[in-house]
């Protein structure tokens, strides 16, 4: 899953390669809950209509697909990734296999689950759906090698924007010191519809969050916690339609992906019309693994925060020509 930024503007800018294809078909998490189509196959619940998304799916990608190959991250792009969503199940669509194919190099990856998705259940009550739905994430999360999970607590369904936010997500991206951030998109439309609120909130937030973990000036008060400023790398995106690099996760990884989404077993029961894991997962791997020249892979926007922007570049080009 996970930004449609052109251009990432501040005093620590982003660079991303200017790839404009292939679309990305990863699904988004918390598949019918908390999306509604804004097109094909009808405007309406996602969870009226299951298989045919994945029809729709298929011909929105395939319809977007160019000539261009997508490249792999190099081997030592990153040794630690902190993948930061709203709910859980978020990072089960599709980049849990990304992140098996990481753990299986070697690769540290943590999550850090904003809320509990406790209003994602209208069968079952906040109090008993927040823990179901923790284990069911545990449970996900180590079908793919990811041994640490952190809860913050915000509450499900009503994520607010806020410093507190950005503060809460840097404290933890000084704490673990990832060399990659893994997120969601904040747009308000995506490839599948309309964005659910907590995700875009949780999106932008991490964004940002990413540059105050590495400016001492903000949030001070971290630094009373003995959290000194730690400036990441890579931002990765998953669901953007202008995907710059991608992972092969064929064979192993792909598998190990299905399982962590199979883990959530009782929250798919109550979607109706939910398509099983396994055919889900494959397709939308399947999909991206055709802009990579490879039988399965998960796409990523990446933004690479320790080199200039594409702008600078084109710029000094600019000067030297005149």
């Amino acid at each position: 899953m996970l930004y449609s930024l052109a251009f990432i503007t501040g005093r620590r800018r982003g660079s991303a390669a200017q790839l404009t294809q292939p679309r990305d078909a990863t699904a988004l998490p918390c598949w019918a809950a908390r999306a509604t189509l804004a097109g094909p196959p009808a405007a309406g619940p996602v969870a009226a209509h299951g298989p045919a998304i994945l029809t729709w799916l298929a011909a929105a990608t395939l319809s977007a697909m160019a000539t261009d190959v997508i490249p792999p991250f190099a081997d030592d792009a990153f040794r630690r990734v902190l993948c930061v969503v709203a709910h859980p199940d978020d990072v089960e669509y599709g980049v849990s296999s990304a992140v098996a194919a990481w753990t299986a190099r070697g690769v540290e990856v943590a999550y850090l689950l904003l809320t509990r998705g406790e209003a994602g259940m209208d069968s079952s009550p906040p109090e008993r759906t927040a823990p179901l739905r923790t284990e069911e994430q545990i449970a996900g999360s180590q079908a793919v090698g990811v041994a640490e999970v952190e809860f913050l607590d915000h509450p499900d369904g009503v994520l607010e924007y806020s410093l507190g936010l950005r503060r809460d997500i840097a404290r933890v991206i000084r704490r673990r010191k990832p060399d990659a951030v893994v997120a969601g998109s904040w747009d308000v439309e995506v490839v599948i519809g309309l964005n659910q609120a907590d995700h875009r909130v949780a999106g932008l937030a991490a964004v940002d969050a990413l540059r105050d973990a590495a400016n001492r000036w903000v949030f001070p008060e971290l630094l009373d916690e003995g959290l000194e400023p730690h400036s990441v790398r890579w931002l990765l995106v998953g669901g953007d339609p202008r995907p710059t690099h991608g992972v092969d996760v064929t064979g192993e990884p792909v598998e190990r992906g299905i399982a962590s989404l199979e883990a959530h077993a009782q929250y798919l029961a109550g979607i109706p019309g939910h398509p099983p894991p396994r055919p889900m997962i494959t397709g939308i791997t399947r999909l991206q693994g055709r802009a990579m020249g490879v039988p399965n892979a998960v796409l990523f926007r990446a933004w690479d925060f320790h080199a200039p922007p594409p702008i600078a570049a084109e710029a000094l080009a600019a000067a030297q020509d005149g």
